[in-house]
């Protein structure tokens, strides 16, 4: 079908966005997701019959033939954070990648593009950073044109960071800096890059290309636990967490069971070790018409449930200050 992309992974939190914003800009959108019937809202998202939700999984390469029937375009989201049973890194990152350029390939897709992560890197100290890379030369390897495409940590509403922390902290009376808190992030809004996106699968110039996703600030882990804790308003403990210790707190969440899910993972804990920005040697958001959106802008537009009193708490303390008057 002409004017037909195709989504895998689509129904995540980045892919809510993608899709967004390919229906905005007139794409046929069919989201390819190991379980439609949870992902049946993203229908909403378009106009009547523009966006369809199939079944498919990055490991089984007939349901990926299917997926893209058809297709003009595919873009591949598919990515885990953490191992589970087969949904592993490998798995995933690097196979499932290849799988999905070589399907595209086979059935004439016109434009491949697989997002990846800043930092991935062949010789990266993480094997979340090695199967990405992998997964990159893989798809370049089947598709010299494909588009590869790496974010910072994204943030907005339902990411899996700030949220993370900031439920720590209503119930902890610390929050753990892994290293010290020194490694640097260059957060990135969820909206721009799912326009982002939406652009790169549309524009012929970015065929080939990589590019880098980066907001407009530089933080460190530690300045991003203080941004977190001023915007919901609690008082906690930021302690430093040696990397000999992280790494084994690390390993004892990957084996063990909590009443929380723990802050890091082993092989977080070895991502945590290098910063994650933009190189500079990549285009990036700006290059694609999309301004980077702040992450000060966008934080108390969903942390405030955090806060006690939620989104009225701000009203509720000057009622107060005003009452002492």
């Amino acid at each position: 079908m002409q004017n037909l992309v195709t989504v895998f992974g689509g129904s995540g939190f980045v892919g809510t966005q993608a899709v967004r914003f390919l229906a905005k800009a007139g794409w046929n959108v069919r989201v390819a997701v190991r379980n439609p019937n949870l992902a049946y809202k993203m229908r909403l998202l378009g106009d009547v019959g523009q966006i369809d939700v199939v079944q498919a999984n990055i490991r089984d390469r007939a349901s990926i033939d299917r997926a893209l029937q058809g297709a003009s375009a595919s873009l591949n989201l598919a990515g885990v954070l953490r191992e589970t049973g087969r949904q592993g890194f490998q798995a995933i990152h690097a196979m499932g990648a290849k799988t999905v350029a070589e399907a595209a390939t086979a059935q004439g897709v016109g434009r491949v593009v697989q997002m990846s992560a800043i930092g991935a890197d062949p010789d990266g100290p993480s094997k979340y950073a090695r199967t990405k890379a992998e997964g990159e030369a893989a798809v370049r390897e089947v598709r010299p044109d494909a588009v590869i495409v790496r974010p910072s940590i994204v943030f907005g509403n339902g990411d899996g960071f700030f949220n993370r922390f900031a439920a720590m902290a209503q119930v902890s009376p610390a929050l753990p800096l892994i290293g010290g808190g020194e490694t640097r992030f260059q957060p990135v809004f969820v909206g721009d890059v799912g326009r982002a996106l939406a652009r790169v699968v549309s524009d012929a110039e970015a065929a080939g290309q990589t590019y880098e996703l980066g907001g407009p600030g530089v933080f460190t882990f530690k300045a991003l636990m203080e941004m977190l804790l001023a915007e919901t308003g609690q008082r906690r403990l930021l302690v430093p967490v040696p990397w000999p210790v992280a790494r084994m707190l690390g390993s004892v969440a990957d084996f063990g069971s909590f009443l929380l899910p723990p802050p890091v993972t082993a092989d977080q804990v070895e991502s945590l070790t290098v910063d994650n920005v933009v190189s500079g040697q990549y285009p990036g958001l700006r290059d694609l018409g999309v301004t980077p959106t702040t992450l000060e802008a966008i934080l108390p537009t969903y942390l405030y449930r955090y806060r006690k009193g939620g989104q009225y708490a701000d009203q509720d303390a000057r009622e107060m200050e005003a009452g002492r008057a």
